[in-house]
């Protein structure tokens, strides 16, 4: 068995009003609310605003405060720090009666672009998934489909400011879905602790709109928990080491329940009764039941599934106006769907892989 690679420690310790004329600028900015965004001529939030305000500051002083951090330098970062209106857009949910469609949203994801990347992926840092897979007992194939996923293999890592995105969804979190401000401010004081350790400058990096962080679109949170320097450079890089992201991603489904050479999911014939069924969709996809409590319910399952020990989750995958998909989910499947609570995001990690390897296995 190699020996584990560096683990990071760290310490943790609105609706905008119209009227009928605007006031200028100016007095716009004396009459505000010093916790509000401030607005510009055209009624539109100013682009800058956070070092403006008192909730912003009383959160920069209080992040200092608990980590032993200079005030100025939170202060400072958050100051330059910008309200960025298309995040808001794309942390809404899809209109209401969108309806979900497995095969659509499979074809996003496996598609020929991701695939041949994919395989050069692999065939490029074989000897660090094959590290991956002793040290962690996570199946080459996960880590590939979830790199694949999050950003075609480093093409696709997200182009806003770390900092916009969170202080835009710390502070100005928008109406219209469950307010997770709250997370979001703890993911910004996440993002001070990483910079603060790592020598970052807090308005330098880049990621998605929702503040994640490079190949693996890690969280500042999941960075500074959960990613390892799999390359023993003695630093972790998730943005250009494949080594480290490889690693950092099986060392998080490995700390969230990844068991070695179980399954992720088995075909299922759901019961036909709709009683039944809707009592092994209950939990959704948390594994709840015994491949005999299921079989109790009238479900079909594979030989390879009732000499599991692993619980299952029955696992719909609606298809628009089609016929649902079913599969049942193990420990493992779960364990993918806590780096994005959805079926559909997991099924499409395990797919997406499942192709690469077959691809790779061929030669490319």
């Amino acid at each position: 068995m190699l020996r584990s690679p560096l683990r990071r420690s760290v310490v943790f310790g609105g609706a905008l009003l119209a009227t009928a004329a605007v006031a200028p600028a100016d007095a716009a900015r004396r009459a505000r609310r010093r916790d509000a965004p401030v607005m510009t001529d055209d009624g539109a939030p100013d682009l800058v605003t956070y070092g403006q305000r008192d909730d912003v500051m009383a959160f920069a002083d209080a992040v200092a405060e608990r980590h032993a951090f200079d005030a100025a330098w939170v202060r400072s970062a958050l100051a330059q720090s910008r309200f960025v209106p298309s995040v808001v857009r794309f942390i809404l949910p899809p209109p209401a009666g969108t309806a979900k469609n497995w095969a659509a949203y499979r074809a996003r994801f496996v598609e020929p672009i991701r695939i041949r990347a994919g395989v050069a992926f692999w065939q490029a840092n074989a000897k660090w998934l094959a590290m991956a897979e002793d040290l962690y007992g996570v199946a080459p194939e996960v880590v590939v489909g979830i790199v694949g996923v999050e950003s075609i293999y480093g093409r696709q890592m997200g182009n806003f400011r770390i900092i916009d995105a969170l202080a835009t969804l710390a502070f100005d979190f928008p109406a219209g879905r469950k307010d997770r401000s709250d997370f979001f401010k703890s993911e910004l004081e996440s993002w001070f602790v990483l910079c603060h350790s790592e020598g970052i400058d807090p308005v330098s990096w880049r990621g998605s709109y929702a503040g994640a962080i490079g190949m693996a679109q890690f969280m500042p949170s999941s960075f500074n928990r959960y990613a390892v320097d799999l390359d023993g450079d003695g630093r972790v890089d998730l943005h250009a080491s494949a080594a480290d992201v490889i690693g950092s991603v099986a060392n998080y489904l490995a700390e969230f329940g990844w068991k070695r050479g179980l399954a992720v999911r088995y075909g299922v014939k759901p019961p036909t009764d709709t009683s039944d069924r809707a009592a092994l969709l209950a939990p959704d996809i948390v594994p709840t039941f015994s491949a005999a409590d299921m079989v109790a319910r009238g479900a079909t399952l594979p030989p390879e599934a009732l000499a599991s020990d692993s619980a299952l989750a029955l696992v719909e995958l609606q298809n628009g106006g089609a016929a649902p998909s079913y599969v049942a989910g193990t420990t493992n499947f779960y364990a993918i769907t806590r780096y994005n609570w959805s079926s559909y995001y997991a099924m499409a990690v395990v797919e997406l892989g499942e192709a690469v390897r077959l691809k790779t296995s061929k030669g490319g």
